[in-house]
């Protein structure tokens, strides 16, 4: 596994290639400011040759989430679907997990299977 880190002001970002999938784990804060990190590093991995099979995006460091992350998470959730691989979250948990359900949006995500725990 070799892992890419990118860090903003509120977020940190790190990427690691898990056999024929990626691993994407967030810490920190997903605001109006850092989004658009996310947006720029999904979009990348979504366009990468060869595409992965599946992307899971690891909230278990996420301590805020604003809906324009919640945003760029269904935009990559679309792409994903469109080229056929899997996305899914896992370590949904306290306030982002509650956000993701008064949204309901986490149905959109529950229909996923990367092989690992959606949400713990």
């Amino acid at each position: 596994m070799t892992g890419i880190a990118l860090a903003s002001s509120s977020i940190s970002i790190t990427v690691d290639q898990c056999g024929s999938g990626v691993l994407v784990r967030l810490t920190g804060r997903i605001n109006v400011d850092s989004s658009p990190d996310l947006r720029d590093r999904l979009l990348a991995i979504l366009s990468d040759k060869p595409l992965p099979h599946a992307i899971t995006v690891d909230l278990a460091g996420v301590s805020y989430i604003e809906t324009s992350g919640i945003a760029t998470l269904i935009e990559a959730l679309k792409i994903a679907r469109h080229r056929q691989m899997t996305f899914c979250l896992q370590g949904l948990a306290g306030s982002v997990l509650r956000l993701f359900e008064v949204t309901g949006v986490l149905a959109l995500f529950e229909a996923s299977e990367c092989g690992q725990k959606k949400v713990s």
